[in-house]
């Protein structure tokens, strides 16, 4: 019979997996308490890093329709549940795991889809998305960037041109009033 804590244990794993974009199964086995605190600073507040009963997490995930983690729940499990940039959680975890090797990234879901632990390794290689949207702000801006130094720059050419034909414009009426000046001197 389920006691009313593990009922609970259940409902809020599975809602953390129904609430995330990304999770990341864990072994940490032979981290220190310092250490997980350092890891859960790392991951930043859109990512709760949680420890996990086995049992608890492999029902939840089963409610909450992940298959990913079938075979995955054994020895001391810790599952990083991703609310944000699911590639800056990601890296995080794959640069702790490298400095601290007690730390086995085992799987993972992003977006629904299972990954195996090079998959969350290639979603950590991956540019974070602050990066691609400035990327892409670069893209657009650079068509309408160049459009406005090509406008400016014939403003200028015409204003060049323009200043030129003043001078010459002012000097032909100067020329036409001297014109008959000189005629009129020529018939006396």
């Amino acid at each position: 019979m389920a006691t009313p804590t593990k009922v609970s244990a259940v409902e809020e794993i599975t809602n953390d997996f129904k609430d995330s974009t990304a999770a990341v199964l864990t072994e940490y086995r032979g981290l220190t308490v310092a250490q997980l605190k350092e890891l859960r600073r790392s991951l930043g507040q859109d990512t709760k890093y949680s420890v996990v009963k086995n049992t608890l997490t492999g029902i939840a995930a089963k409610e909450a329709g992940i298959d990913a983690f079938d075979g995955q729940l054994s020895g001391p499990t810790a599952i990083a549940f991703i609310k944000g940039d699911a590639v800056a959680a990601a890296k995080s975890l794959t640069d702790f795991a490298k400095t601290n090797p007690q730390l086995i990234i085992k799987t993972g879901i992003f977006e629904g889809n299972a990954l195996d632990a090079s998959g969350v390794a290639a979603l950590a290689a991956l540019e974070s998305r602050e990066f691609q949207l400035a990327r892409v702000a670069g893209v657009l801006k650079a068509p309408m960037s160049m459009l406005a130094r090509s406008v400016d720059a014939l403003r200028i050419k015409l204003e060049e041109e323009g200043g030129a034909a003043a001078p010459a414009a002012e000097e032909a009426p100067a020329a036409a009033e001297e014109a008959p000046a000189a005629e009129a001197a020529t018939e006396e």
